[in-house]
Formats: structure tokens, C-alpha cells, sequence
């Protein structure tokens, strides 16, 4: 049977650069493992087509030869082979650490010499005030979290002792194993790629090297701070593990709704119903701002519902800038309700005496309507 062809195999064009080539192999390889496909003969026999085309291809030389002879190329003793790893295992092993490293449990950025792991990235959500967005706040905030041990001071060992190097890897943290005709680097599962293990565990962390506590911490929350910001405090996170760094803490901020404002940016709005009467005849009303002072809106005669009414500089602080956005006031108008018998002659009075002058949107509307409905 002919074997298939190795760029088909990788699905990428006979055009396709080393980078295309290695991202390919990086996307088959990771569905067609035999470890994340136990007992799948078919998967098993894939990977290695894989693994062959991916040699093969990635060698300039060996390339060049497949290219122009395909696969009689390396029949028959010609340019020594193709198959398996052949020579060129070692430049796999790197791709195939990068690629199952944390599938294998290993996770080497996480972990340094002599075990030491870095700990895990902390999440704290917290809701402020449109007020404390404004004006900015420093807050206190306990949060649960592993902290080094004080007892062993981060090794896990009890006082006195020390983590022995681990037998079985000989201190890499990492074991190889093979596999038909290709090895697999898997993390060590006698010191879970610590590299070393403790026979006398320290009585209060017992080994880990951390221990589980609330933690009381300040955190600054700047003027002008947005829905969504998060704020990254540093090596603030969980405690490493035998003594390694610490992760970070993030606070996810949510700013909670306001009564009477609405917020765009640096912008606020906010909806103001006025009377009819205010609306037809002019008038002023005041209205307090985020700053504590009060502002007083003029009304001219004859307003609609919908104005809106700019007060500069009254909306919120911009981001650490001297900046400052803008208030805007929308009018809603208020038609009266619980009319008394007097209110309603008056209303009726005035309906009777109105002309068109009085209401030009609501007789420019009909007119147009009706023009529009007799053509």
C-alpha cells in the first residue's frame, strides 16, 4: 500500500514555511497522542505518520530530497531514513516537551530547581460605590490564601532536617520512558517533579511548605476607576510550594448601579422630570452632583421632553488625568395625573383656545401623515 503523502499527512501546503510546518504538527500531534487516546490503534498509527512526516519535513535537507524524489527518497539506504525519530530525536523532544509538558503534569515555568513551585494567582471580586469610583477609596480586604510555613519556613522539612534528592530522577523532576520505538519525558511520580523528597515532613504544613490562612490587605482604588478594572497586586497570590514564589492577586472591581446616574465613560446622565407647567412657561430647578455641590438647570419656555442640559466638568475624573467629564441632564415632562374638577375646566379651557402655533410638532406630525396617506 502507498504510503500517504507526508504534507497531506500534516495538512499544510508543499508552500508552508517551518513555522506552518511546526504549528501543524503542534495541532495533529496533540489530537492523535496515545495518551490521550489509550488502546486507539488507529490514533497510535496516525502519531507515528505524524512523527515520520514531521522529521522528514523539517530538515532542510531531508526535505529537499523528499521533494524531488518523495518517498523512494529514503528507500533503500538513501538519505538514511525517514522513519521514527532517526537522528533528529533530540529537536523533537523539545516541540514534544512544549507541547505535552503540562499534559504529562510537568509544567516546568511553574516549577524551579530544587522543587520549588510557584504559587497560584488569586482572584478577589469587589463591588465599590459610583461615589468611591469618584472620589476613590483606599479599602481593607481579608482574603483566605496559603502563606509560607513559619515553622519550616517554606521546605516542607521538619527544623533540623532537609529534603533529600529524589532517587528515582535523580533530582530532574522528570523520568523517561519508551514507547515502541520513540521515549516519553513524564513528570517523576515519586517527587511529582519536585526533584526532591521529604522523609521527615515538617508537623504543621506536613510538607507542603505553605499553610492555609486570611490574610488582611490594603488596596488603593484610584479616582476615576471603571466597571471591570482589574487591579494586579503583586506576589500577593498563594505561597509557592518548598519555598517558591508567590503568585499574584488580581481584584476584579464592579462599580454598582447608581440611584440617579447613569455612567459613559466620564460622562454621567441623568433623567429629570419637570412639570408640564415648567416645561411650557420656563423655570430652574437644582441638582446635586458627585462632588457634594449642587447645580441649578434653567429651564427656557416652551422645552420638549428629551432636551438635554450640559453641566461641564460634573461627571467623573478621568484615569489618573486632571481631566473631568461631563453631566448631562435629560428632561422627561411629567403630565399631570388626579385632576381635580377645576384643573381639568382649566385644561379644557386652554385646549379650546389653543392654536397650532401652541403644539407645531404634534399639527406638523398629522399634517404629514395625512399628505402621506391621501397620495
Amino acid at each position: 500500500m502507498a504510503k500517504a503523502d507526508f504534507y497531506e499527512i500534516l495538512g499544510v501546503a508543499k508552500s508552508a514555511d517551518e513555522k506552518e510546518l511546526k504549528s501543524a504538527f503542534r495541532k495533529m500531534a496533540m489530537k492523535y497522542h496515545p495518551d490521550k487516546n489509550p488502546g486507539d490503534a488507529e490514533a497510535e498509527k496516525k502519531f507515528k505518520e505524524l512523527n515520520e512526516a514531521y522529521e522528514t519535513l523539517k530538515d532542510p535537507q531531508k526535505r529537499a530530497a523528499y521533494d524531488r524524489y518523495g518517498h523512494a527518497a529514503f528507500e533503500q539506504g538513501g538519505m538514511g531514513g525517514g522513519g521514527g525519530f532517526g537522528g533528529g530525536a533530540g529537536g523533537f523532544s523539545d516541540i514534544f516537551e512544549d507541547i505535552f509538558g503540562e499534559m504529562m503534569g510537568g509544567g516546568r515555568a511553574r516549577r524551579s530547581s530544587g522543587g520549588r513551585e510557584r504559587g497560584a494567582d488569586l482572584r478577589y471580586n469587589m463591588e465599590i460605590s459610583l461615589e468611591e469610583a469618584f472620589s476613590g477609596k483606599t479599602a481593607q480586604i481579608r482574603v483566605p490564601t496559603s502563606i509560607t510555613c513559619d515553622v519550616c519556613t517554606g521546605s516542607g522539612a521538619k527544623p533540623g532536617t532537609q529534603p533529600k534528592t529524589c532517587g528515582t530522577c535523580q533530582g530532574s523532576g522528570r523520568v523517561r520512558a519508551s514507547q515502541g520505538f520513540f521515549s516519553v519525558e513524564r513528570t517523576c511520580p515519586t517527587c511529582h517533579g519536585r526533584g526532591q523528597t521529604i522523609t521527615d515532613p515538617c508537623t504543621k504544613c506536613h510538607g507542603q511548605g505553605r499553610v492555609t490562612e486570611e490574610r488582611s490587605l490594603s488596596v488603593n482604588i484610584p479616582a476615576g476607576i471603571e466597571d471591570g478594572t482589574r487591579i494586579r497586586l503583586q506576589g500577593e497570590g498563594e505561597a509557592g510550594a518548598r519555598g517558591g514564589p508567590a503568585g499574584d492577586l488580581y481584584i476584579f472591581l464592579s462599580v454598582t448601579p447608581h440611584e440617579f446616574f447613569q455612567r459613559d465613560g466620564a460622562d454621567l446622565y441623568c433623567a429629570v422630570p419637570i412639570s408640564m407647567t415648567t416645561a411650557a412657561l420656563g423655570g430652574t430647578f437644582d441638582v446635586g452632583t458627585l462632588d457634594g455641590s449642587k447645580s441649578r438647570v434653567s429651564v427656557p419656555e416652551g422645552t420638549q421632553a428629551g432636551k438635554q442640559f450640559r453641566l461641564k466638568g460634573k461627571g467623573m475624573p478621568v484615569l489618573r488625568s486632571s481631566q473631568t467629564g461631563d453631566l448631562y441632564i435629560q428632561i422627561g415632562i411629567e403630565t399631570p395625573q388626579k385632576l381635580t374638577k377645576r384643573q381639568r375646566e382649566l385644561l379644557q379651557e386652554f385646549e379650546e383656545i389653543s392654536s397650532k402655533e401652541n403644539n407645531p410638532e404634534t399639527t406638523g406630525f398629522f399634517a404629514r401623515m395625512k399628505e402621506f396617506f391621501d397620495n
